[in-house]
């Protein structure tokens, strides 16, 4: 069962069916993160091909990671099937 751990804390994990896989980032269905970690963060990039991405700050055991996950909230059609799955970077440890 694939899990996105960071500062010794599970963010997120779900079944292998449920997941999306694309680039060589695992997507999380919202409803296998665990939302008191996320907090809210202004920073957008922009995919040519899936659309803008909003972020999340990781807050676990009083550490920061910024903008350490990220999300499609409106996707092209191409990526709808990612559309606000949550992926994991900067220092998150992504186990299947």
């Amino acid at each position: 069962m694939p899990r996105a751990i960071w500062n010794d804390q599970v963010i997120a994990e779900a079944p292998l069916n449920e997941i999306q896989q694309v680039e060589g980032n695992i997507y999380f269905p919202p409803s296998a993160v665990n939302p008191e970690f996320l907090l809210p963060s202004t920073t957008h990039t922009i995919c040519a091909w899936k659309g803008v991405a909003s972020y999340y700050h990781l807050s676990v055991n009083n550490k920061l990671n910024k903008d350490a996950a990220w999300f499609y909230p409106e996707t092209s059609s191409k990526a709808s099937h990612i559309q606000n799955f949550i992926a994991f970077w900067r220092g998150v440890e992504v186990v299947e």
